[in-house]
């Protein structure tokens, strides 16, 4: 007897239910090599798994990820190996050196959508070079407040119909290269003041601003084919109470009936404190699957056996209870299963160039005179790593340092920022201050200005969104991007290496 005629008839057996329940867990772990525990569930029909910086070497990203994805693929032939691989500040296989393309806010500045779709299949060739079959992006959000915590640069920009041009751009040049794209997170999570990873945030826009809005990159992305769309732990009362990932109003009548959305849906980290510290793992997995949820990520922390063997029991529990539908449990792992397939038919992909240097220069926007006749000293100011990004320890110091030897650089943090030890100590050194995230952090703008007030010719290099005007002042250079690409490109124009 078939599956489908067990589902009809309610008389799956545990195993088979086992089964179906691994088919929708992506899980993640530790180490650059898969533990015994992971590869034994894969036998038994886990679905794939979720790489970090964690998993790879960062002395030889691309070779050590693409040994570890042999290995997966070793024990299930059809896994499917996702990574966060989102460029800019989001990356996974550069975590130690930063990336080598600029993110979704510097496209969006550059607004060339072929240059996005360049990007994208350049980076859609470089992870199935290395196994990877699934990346969780493009961010479909629209950057819709500027004090959000966790979107913000990792967006393509606050107007709507810009966004959705890069987002389906993005979709189109990765999945060239058969790397399934996530667009993420439905139905959007730009409008809030606050980080899911730590909350439930709570966007209060009427569904007809939603249209307007937020959904408008999510009906691109639909069309342009995304295989993936990965939901919000976010909460939408004029939609539905909870958040989305648990809410059947929106993944299955919105998504699903009135976007015509037939690809995977995916859950953001179940982990996260939006899901895990409100309702728990369990109850957040079998409510997503109920849903109408496929995929369910567990990967963002260190996830042990344990953890995946308890959301199996109860998934298996949820069906006998008559909570969760054999036919729907059933429906989940074989979406999960087509977007297996998807990955691993059509051509073979073929190598496509990066297209990050160009990117990067062309979103490039430079006011004043910020070229320097001498070796300077760079104030870095480094706040504490938000979870999406994770460590961000380059910016221009280091780049400008290696075209500028005697460059100075000095780290201030929110709790070591007294600027006048380094001031004092470089009287005769015009000052570069690299900030980021300046239009939500107060002690950002308190160090500039204290600097301000005492070397005017400060020059200010941003590599994120745009802080205020005035505040960063005469002589000042916008990456619109945290990546190694973007502070190489900002340390060639003010060595004069390079102009604009």
């Amino acid at each position: 007897m078939s599956l489908v005629q067990s589902a009809d008839d309610d008389r799956l057996t545990d195993a088979e239910l086992r089964r179906l329940a691994l088919g929708t867990l992506f899980p993640g772990f530790e180490g650059t090599t898969a533990p015994g525990w992971l590869l034994d569930l894969l036998h038994d029909g886990l679905a794939g798994v979720v790489l970090f910086e964690r998993n790879v070497d960062p002395r030889d990203p691309d070779t050590s990820l693409a040994a570890l994805s042999g290995r997966l693929r070793a024990a299930r032939a059809d896994v499917i190996v996702a990574v966060d691989e989102e460029g800019g500040d989001v990356t996974r296989l550069d975590a130690g050196v930063g990336s080598d393309i600029p993110g979704a806010a510097a496209l969006g500045v550059v607004d060339d959508v072929d240059l996005t779709r360049r990007v994208a299949a350049g980076l859609g060739s470089r992870l199935r070079a290395a196994g990877v079959t699934l990346n969780l992006a493009p961010v479909a959000d629209v950057d819709a407040d500027p004090l959000n915590p966790i979107i913000g640069i990792r967006s393509f920009g606050s107007d709507a119909e810009r966004v959705a041009g890069h987002v389906a751009a993005f979709v189109d040049g990765q999945q060239s290269q058969r790397v399934a794209a996530t667009v993420k997170h439905f139905p959007g999570h730009g409008a809030t003041a606050e980080d899911s990873h730590y909350t439930v945030p709570v966007v209060t826009a009427s569904p007809s601003q939603m249209h307007r809005r937020e959904l408008v990159p999510f009906r691109a992305a639909i069309a342009a084919g995304s295989q993936v769309v990965m939901t919000a732990h976010v909460q939408y009362p004029t939609l539905d109470d909870g958040p989305a990932t648990l809410s059947r109003r929106i993944l299955t009548d919105l998504l699903r009936g009135e976007l015509g959305f037939e690809g995977v849906v995916m859950t953001d980290g179940l982990d996260m404190h939006a899901i895990s510290q409100t309702v728990g793992h369990e109850e957040g997995a079998v409510g997503a699957l109920v849903a109408g949820a496929d995929a369910l990520c567990i990967g963002g922390e260190s996830t042990q056996p344990e953890i995946v063997e308890r959301l199996v029991r109860a998934i298996v529990a949820a069906v006998r209870s008559g909570r969760l539908s054999p036919a729907r449990l059933l429906d989940a792992t074989h979406r999960v299963g087509m977007l297996a397939a998807w990955s691993a038919g059509g051509a073979r992909p073929t190598a496509a160039p990066r297209g990050g240097a160009e990117a990067a220069r062309r979103a490039i926007q430079v006011s004043g005179d910020v070229r320097l006749r001498e070796a300077p000293l760079v104030l870095e100011l480094h706040d504490e790593p938000t979870i999406a990004a994770g460590e961000i320890p380059w910016a221009i110091g280091a780049p400008l340092a290696q075209r500028m030897p005697g460059t100075v650089v000095v780290m201030l943090t929110p709790d070591s920022c007294d600027v006048e030890p380094a001031l004092r100590r470089h009287p005769g050194r015009r000052v570069v201050v690299a900030v980021r995230g300046l239009r939500r952090r107060e002690w950002q703008r308190h160090v500039l200005e204290s600097v301000r007030a005492q070397r005017p010719d400060v020059v200010v290099v941003d590599h994120e969104l745009p802080g205020d005007p005035a505040l960063l002042g005469p002589h000042h250079v916008l990456t619109h991007s945290g990546s190694l690409i973007s502070a190489q490109v900002a340390a060639d124009l003010l060595a004069g290496l390079r102009t604009i």
